[in-house]
C-alpha cells in the first residue's frame, strides 16, 4: 500500500476520531433516559422480533445506542455517495444545523417541564417521546452530523474506498466512546445537560459557517466542545450552580414556549388536513 494512502487514513482516523467525540456525547445524552432493564417496545404486527431483539441488540439503551452506530454507518455511506452533490448544496447544511439546534430547545424545553413537575405546577398537555421516537432522533442527527463529518473527509482524499475506511473506524470510536459517556452521565447527571449544550454550539458553528461564511478548524471546534463539557462539571459541582441555573431560566423557558408551539402547529395540521377533506367529501 502506499505510503502516502496510509497517511491519508491515518489523517481520517485522526479527525473522525475527533469528530466522533461530540456525536459520542450527544448520542450518550439521547439515550441516557431510555430504561436499561425493559425490552423494545415492538409494535403489535413486528411482536415476533422480541426474542431475536433481546438477543442482538439488548434492551432499549443499548439497542438505541446500537441502531444508532447502523444509522452512523448507513449515514455516512449515504452522505459520501452524495458528497459532491452536498458540497454544492449548502441549504442541506443549513437544515442540518437547524436540526441539532432543534434538539438542544427539545432538552432545555425538558428541564422547564421537569422544574415545573418538582415545583408542583399543573403539567402542560405535550408530545412525549419514548424509545421509537428516540431512535428516530438519533437517525436524524447522525444525518445532520454526517453531513459535517464527510465533507471534512472528502476534503482529505478523493478515494471513495480510503475515505470509506477511515469514517468506519471512526464510527467505531463513536460507539465505544457512547457508551463511556452515557456511565458518565449517570456518574455526573449535568453532563446531559452539557451534551446538549455541545450540540447546540455544534449547530451554531455550521451555521455560522454556512450563512456568514465563518470557518472554525476542527481542533478548535473540539476545544470547544471539551471546554463546554468540563464547564459543565465544573458548573454542577461548585457554588457556580445556583447563580448559572437562575441565569439560565429563561433561556429554558423561552425553548419550552418554541419547542410547545412547534408541537401545536405540528399536532393541529394533520386535524386540519381531516377537517378539510370531510368538508370536501361533505360538499362532493
Amino acid at each position: 500500500m502506499d505510503i502516502a494512502v496510509v497517511t491519508i487514513i491515518i489523517q481520517l482516523i485522526f479527525l473522525e476520531g475527533i469528530l466522533s467525540i461530540d456525536n459520542a456525547a450527544v448520542l450518550g445524552a439521547m439515550v441516557a433516559h431510555l430504561p436499561n432493564d425493559r425490552p423494545i417496545p415492538w409494535p403489535r404486527p413486528l411482536r415476533f422480533l422480541e426474542g431475536w431483539s433481546q438477543i442482538t441488540l439488548g434492551y432499549q439503551r443499548e439497542a438505541a445506542l446500537k441502531v444508532g452506530l447502523l444509522g452512523a454507518y448507513i449515514g455516512r455511506g449515504l452522505m459520501l455517495a452524495l458528497a459532491s452533490v452536498i458540497i454544492h448544496v449548502p441549504w442541506l447544511r443549513i437544515i442540518g444545523a437547524a436540526y441539532l439546534v432543534y434538539l438542544a430547545f427539545h432538552h432545555f424545553a425538558e428541564l422547564y417541564h421537569t422544574h415545573r413537575a418538582e415545583a408542583g405546577h399543573e403539567e402542560i398537555p405535550r408530545v412525549r417521546g419514548g424509545f421509537w421516537p428516540t431512535v428516530l432522533a438519533i437517525e436524524l442527527a447522525d444525518l445532520a452530523f454526517s453531513i459535517d463529518n464527510v465533507i471534512a473527509a472528502v476534503a482529505l482524499s478523493d478515494e471513495f474506498w480510503v475515505v470509506m475506511l477511515g469514517v468506519a473506524i471512526g464510527i467505531l470510536v463513536m460507539r465505544f466512546a457512547a457508551t463511556i459517556f452515557t456511565r458518565m452521565i449517570a456518574w455526573e447527571p449535568a453532563l446531559q445537560t452539557g451534551a446538549f449544550l455541545l450540540l447546540l454550539a455544534i449547530g451554531a458553528e455550521l451555521l455560522a459557517e454556512e450563512v456568514w461564511h465563518v470557518h472554525i478548524e476542527e481542533m478548535t471546534q473540539f476545544a470547544i466542545s471539551a471546554s463546554i463539557l468540563i464547564l459543565t462539571v465544573i458548573v454542577a459541582r461548585t457554588p457556580l450552580r445556583v447563580p448559572i441555573t437562575l441565569a439560565a431560566r429563561p433561556v429554558i423557558w423561552l425553548a419550552a414556549m418554541t419547542q410547545l408551539r412547534l408541537e401545536s402547529v405540528t399536532t393541529t395540521l394533520p386535524s386540519f388536513r381531516r377537517k378539510e377533506r370531510s368538508t370536501d367529501t361533505d360538499t362532493l
